[in-house]
């Protein structure tokens, strides 16, 4: 009997969970899952090396790769023909920081990918980007 599969950490929520072709109808989409989400936002968004980012999710490197290939190559097929994307589902947990434990996280564009640190006190939504001024949000 195979080894139960772990919950993947993931440590950012979506704030758009559906993207589609303009002008077209949809009659097909792709799933991508929240974990393989995460690891095109660590990966190719905040730039982060196989290793760093699995550690963040908590999963082997082998695992981390495993899942980018399989995001990428979903992207890529809605891409080439037109399909919707929608996020959605997968083995997973939010991880949460607990208020004043530990380090105070990070603020993310949610346009460029710039990061920025949490100013405790000062919500993430309240802070623009320095470089493009478009709205910070909440990162790991």
């Amino acid at each position: 009997m195979p080894r139960p599969k772990l919950r993947r950490r993931v440590g950012f929520e979506p704030t758009v969970d559906y993207f589609k072709p303009a002008g077209k109808t949809i009659t097909e989409e792709v799933v991508l899952t929240l974990e393989e989400y995460e690891a095109i936002r660590l990966k190719d968004l905040l730039e982060l090396d196989q290793a760093t980012a699995a550690k963040k999710m908590k999963i082997s490197q082998p695992t981390f790769n495993r899942i980018l290939k399989s995001a990428r190559k979903k992207i890529a097929n809605a891409l080439i023909t037109g399909k919707a994307i929608r996020v959605q589902g997968g083995n997973f947990m939010i991880a949460r920081r607990r208020a004043g434990v530990g380090p105070g996280g990070n603020c993310v564009c949610q346009n460029c990918g710039h990061i920025e640190p949490k100013i405790r006190g000062q919500p993430c939504l309240k802070r623009r980007c320095p470089k493009c001024g478009s709205q910070m949000i909440r990162g790991e």
